[in-house]
């Protein structure tokens, strides 16, 4: 989905507290000027593909929904406003560098080797930059393309109250190479594909598939 498309499906789920739909100065009055009226107006219309993490999080803020929904094809039901000190991408992309390691060599992922398995998203110079908090606004397209290297959904790097834990089933999945490329080209789909996905593996099991002759 469009991120133009994803955003009016958000303006229409969290509305203001008269049960209006927020407009571009409504939100440029409640982000004190981060998000522009200019701004919200070009997000609409599509000419602005890759919001900058700042914007996305000022604008979940104003109206009320958690900033994970920027990566998701529908919004849940309500939600409470987001509240709480911001942990930061950064905090975040190293608890992914210091939890998953290399399945080959078990050791951490080096920026090189994240920024090639990126497919070009990103340069290593900008992996860098978000595990040390000097690109402190990565857009949509970098945060995803990082989660997907790792194998994990985009929302694991975006604001929440606490870093979400890695389970010990997900770690051993990532520490099985033919696993984790599985776990890591699925984070790519879309939300429709991933529920196809899930469907089979619930069809066949624990036992997997069976073999052909």
């Amino acid at each position: 989905m469009h991120v133009a498309q994803r955003f009016e499906r958000l303006l229409d789920t969290y509305r203001r507290p008269d049960g209006t739909r927020w407009t571009g100065q409504k939100l440029d009055e409640a982000t004190g000027g981060i998000v522009t009226r200019s701004y919200v107006t070009n997000l609409r219309k599509g000419r602005i593909e890759n919001p900058g993490y700042e914007k996305m999080l000022a604008i979940a803020r104003a109206m009320g929904f958690p900033p994970e929904a920027w990566f998701e094809d529908a919004p849940g039901g309500a939600v409470a406003r987001v509240e709480g000190q911001d942990r930061g991408i950064a905090a975040r992309a190293e608890s992914l560098f210091a939890t998953i390691t290399h399945p080959g060599t078990g050791e951490p992922y080096t920026n090189a080797e994240v920024a090639r398995m990126s497919a070009g998203v990103l340069t290593e110079q900008e992996v860098e930059g978000i595990r040390t908090g000097k690109i402190a606004d990565p857009t949509v397209g970098q945060v995803a393309a990082l989660a997907a290297v790792f194998g994990v959904e985009p929302s694991y790097l975006v604001d929440r109250r606490e870093v979400p834990p890695l389970d010990a089933e997900t770690l051993d999945a990532l520490a099985d190479e033919m696993a984790a490329a599985i776990l890591k080209k699925s984070a790519r789909l879309r939300e429709r594909e991933k529920r196809i996905v899930l469907g089979i593996v619930r069809q066949f099991g624990d036992q997997g598939p069976p073999l052909s002759g």
